[in-house]
């Protein structure tokens, strides 16, 4: 048994999350350009980023016209136009050129009890009522290819430094310690530094297995063998190692981690990514694809080029998340020009989550005995520090808004489970 089918209720704001849509074809014929607008946007987004997306306009009878000659996708979305009588023709039509499996969904303005009994009847598989988001298609899409009765997600988190040695593992493994211990929630920590990774050394273990072997073993990883390769920190506390050797070339293709990635958000309700100050096709991928991102950084002026540069690339990116979360690391380090932190935020345009002031006997003396700042001596107040970003990442202080707002959305549209297919 894994830790997510322990404990699922502590993991706040679960309602927001939406899981990485599969390697999917999807076709959507529109016939306004704000649901293709809609669609546009919805491509775009991170969490479609295996999937192989198309918009034109036309609406179902373009549909009918193009699968009349072409094999269907796996996923067609129709809007439906001012006249139904002859978008329900047309969609009686369009059923006998789909393939087995090939699932339709239906937007429209018509909110019509008699509407949604004759598309139920054709075997639709959701209709969505404007007004609705990017993330509301996208949320309907991956739902369809969910597995009956799974678990809910658990939360990605993300933390990259700015610059190397500006503390971000240290501020990654202070977070995963936060949640499992301060908000009792299951959590997992991924060293992705893999030759020079920290994780081992930060909570005094010698792993012997890690994410080394779930890597380079990708064609046989499933949920236990990932069960397998963590290593225990706590009741509710996984590591998965980095192997901190240079006996190996760690050289990675974009897509390397994808399966680990979509094992470990079913592994714990919160999953706390270690990555190295590195800019590779993986590392940015893994950062795109969090659904949250911390940044490290120090107060001077590398620093502040290089937060504002990954901001930069992040916001359009993830147009549909909450902006990434800053951590200002070791402020007030004696005799060090530093720029002040609320001119650097402001330069940014972004509220520090956290500030962490310099205090270099707290900190040595946690890492040099395998401890968190919290655990030693005089390290208190860094743990209310790092709780609250722990809250921050997880949603804890927006539950009761979050669990609303996922109940409004989920009114929106009425999920049905039936396959639309080739009529006999």
């Amino acid at each position: 048994m894994t830790m997510v089918d322990e404990e699922r209720s502590g993991s706040g704001g679960d309602a927001m999350l939406i899981a990485p849509v599969p390697r999917v074809s999807i076709h959507a014929f529109c016939e306004s350009q704000s649901v293709a607008s809609i669609m546009g946007a919805a491509a775009e987004d991170r969490r479609m980023q295996k999937a192989s997306v198309k918009t034109r306009m036309g609406g179902v009878a373009m549909a009918l016209s193009t699968y009349r000659e072409d094999q269907t996708p796996n996923v067609i979305m129709l809007e439906v136009g001012s006249d139904r009588s002859a978008f329900l023709a047309d969609l009686d039509g369009l059923a006998e050129f789909c393939d087995d499996g090939t699932r339709v969904l239906v937007v429209g303005r018509i909110n019509d009890v008699t509407l949604y009994r004759a598309l139920i009847a054709r075997g639709v598989s959701d209709y969505l009522i404007e007004p609705f988001d990017p993330l509301d298609v996208i949320r309907v899409i991956s739902e369809l290819y969910g597995k009956p009765g799974a678990t809910s997600l658990g939360r990605i988190i993300a933390v990259y430094g700015a610059k190397g040695g500006v503390g971000a593992s240290m501020v990654s493994h202070h977070v995963a310690w936060s949640i499992a211990n301060k908000l009792d929630m299951a959590a997992v920590i991924a060293d992705f530094d893999l030759p020079f990774g920290t994780v081992g050394l930060d909570f005094n273990l010698d792993p012997l297995q890690g994410i080394a072997e779930a890597v380079f073993s990708s064609d046989r990883l499933d949920g236990n063998m990932l069960d397998r390769l963590m290593s225990k920190a706590g009741d509710r506390l996984n590591l998965l190692a980095a192997p901190a050797t240079l006996a190996r070339e760690y050289d990675f293709e974009a897509d390397a981690f994808d399966s680990l990635m979509d094992l470990l958000r079913a592994s714990a309700p919160a999953v706390v990514l270690d990555i190295p100050h590195m800019w590779t096709a993986w590392t940015r991928r893994l950062l795109l694809g969090a659904d949250e991102v911390v940044l490290v950084a120090e107060p001077d002026l590398g620093n502040l080029r290089n937060v504002k540069n990954i901001l930069d690339l992040l916001g359009p990116a993830r147009a549909n998340d909450a902006k990434a979360k800053l951590v200002m690391n070791r402020v007030g380090l004696p005799k060090r020009p530093e720029i002040d932190v609320k001119e650097f935020a402001g330069g940014l345009n972004i509220t520090p989550t956290v500030v962490i002031p310099f205090d270099a006997k707290t900190f040595g003396t946690a890492a040099n005995n395998g401890q968190m700042a919290a655990e030693v001596a005089g390290g208190a107040r860094f743990g209310a520090l790092f709780e609250n970003l722990a809250r921050q990442v997880v949603g804890r202080p927006e539950l009761q808004k979050v669990a609303k707002e996922g109940l409004l959305k989920s009114l929106k549209s009425t999920k049905l489970s039936f396959s639309f297919s080739k009529k006999a």
